[in-house]
């Protein structure tokens, strides 16, 4: 596809998002390019199990990343692109991620493996495998929410990597204090949900919460490089 420059109905100015369909063993996953003009770094981040990357988050950072040096890649997964409404199991998640992954590190930069969410777990256990330099975790489900006892904190605190993890004052599937410690960064964005939005009394509105969830993964990715 030919790039033009472009302005979106986010207010982002620049080349226009391309897209590219990768056919994986699971089913083709289609990955929407929002490139940098002069990139040193790639951020590649997939959807929940329950949306898409019109995820408010995910949108925030391919807004104003690309500013910064960072070619964001949307990842859909083929369940996704196929028009299902429901998500697969982990093992097919992870099966269609490692095989859209050629297709991240083709433009040959370092590839910062990331999503919200079910996105986020899969980055997690495939990060070190596939050689990506870091992973970043959105809204990490830590459990299921009201069942602390069944934590996923192994898959967090395995990757091996450089990792983030941005998470909601107030998402039900693991509060920031919820975290176990490690070698990760954990930053909050206060009163946010599962999905960063912030209800209408809380005294920050939903720009100012965005805006605080992309300063931590603007300010964490510059530590990269």
């Amino acid at each position: 596809m030919t790039e033009t420059d472009s302005t979106t109905a986010s207010g982002r100015t620049g080349p226009a998002p391309r897209t590219e369909t990768v056919p994986t063993d699971a089913g083709d996953a289609r990955i929407t390019w929002i490139d940098a003009k002069k990139p040193w770094t790639v951020l590649a981040v997939s959807h929940g199990a329950g949306g898409g990357i019109e995820a408010r988050d995910l949108q925030a950072l391919a807004a104003a990343l690309p500013a910064e040096g960072v070619t964001v890649a949307l990842v859909e997964q083929p369940w996704r692109v196929a028009g299902k409404k429901v998500a697969p199991a982990p093992k097919t998640l992870d099966t269609g991620w490692r095989g859209l992954w050629p297709a991240l590190t083709a433009p040959g930069l370092p590839v910062i493996a990331g999503g919200r969410s079910a996105g986020a777990r899969v980055a997690c256990r495939t990060g070190a495998e596939l050689g990506a330099s870091a992973v970043l975790a959105l809204s990490f489900p830590l459990h299921p929410p009201g069942k602390p006892e069944k934590s996923r904190d192994d898959e967090l605190l395995g990757t091996g990597l450089p990792t983030l993890v941005v998470q909601g004052g107030n998402d039900p599937f693991g509060k920031p204090a919820e975290f176990p410690g490690g070698p990760h960064t954990l930053a909050e964005v206060p009163y946010g949900d599962h999905g960063f939005a912030v209800p209408k009394r809380a005294p920050l509105g939903q720009d100012e919460a965005l805006e605080t969830l992309v300063r931590a993964v603007s300010g964490w990715i510059a530590t990269l490089r």
